[in-house]
């Protein structure tokens, strides 16, 4: 099968096949806090680490949701490390709620603060990354319409990890089972690692 992405026969494909196979993609639970400190925390499935010299990562979301609107304020932002046992409440936490409703108390989180940012973590995930935006970008299709896609880019300037999780200095990502966006209504579970050597030639 090929098809041209707007020209997709629904009849075949009712639904766009596209995130199913962009997939397993990684979640940002992103806390971000808005100049006025409404706190906001939403789950972005397009999300990743981009960088390791500095540690940097992006999200992008679709439409300026109330995320961008927060870390444009002020500049910063948290990335939650979402996990087999928090998936409920970072699904509860994708509800289109009101500006100014704080998405981690209606879930029953509790928070828990940063060192170098303002934005409050998750007390319940066993990682959270404290960033610093570096850039917001507003990106245009092809034929220079507005796609009304908002990414954002930050730089982590602070770590935090559960100890528990700490194994001969290493981090057992296995352990804290993070769960991951599939295709559809579909999350997976990373459980399971397995090693393969970088071939030096």
């Amino acid at each position: 099968m090929f098809y041209e992405p707007e020209k997709r026969d629904r009849a075949i494909l009712p639904h766009d096949p596209f995130k199913a196979i962009v997939a397993p993609r990684p979640i940002g639970w992103i806390t971000s806090m808005s100049a006025k400190g409404e706190v906001n925390l939403a789950p972005y499935s397009f999300f990743n680490g981009i960088n390791s010299r500095p540690n940097l990562v992006m999200f992008a979301s679709e439409k300026r949701k109330d995320s961008v609107v927060f870390i444009e304020e002020t500049g910063e932002f948290v990335c939650n490390l979402a996990t087999w046992d928090l998936r409920e409440q970072m699904n509860d936490t994708s509800a289109p709620v009101m500006r100014g409703v704080n998405e981690m108390q209606r879930a029953g989180l509790a928070p828990a603060p940063c060192r170098i940012v303002k934005p409050p973590r998750v007390a319940a995930s066993p990682c959270a990354l404290e960033c610093k935006m570096l850039k917001i970008i507003a990106l245009d299709a092809l034929d220079g319409t507005p796609a009304d896609c908002h990414v954002v880019f930050g730089q982590v300037v602070g770590v935090h990890i559960e100890d528990r999780f700490i194994k001969d200095g290493i981090l057992d990502t296995a352990a804290m089972r993070p769960i991951a966006r599939c295709g559809y209504d579909q999350y997976a579970v990373a459980d399971t690692m397995f090693s393969m050597i970088r071939p030096t030639k």
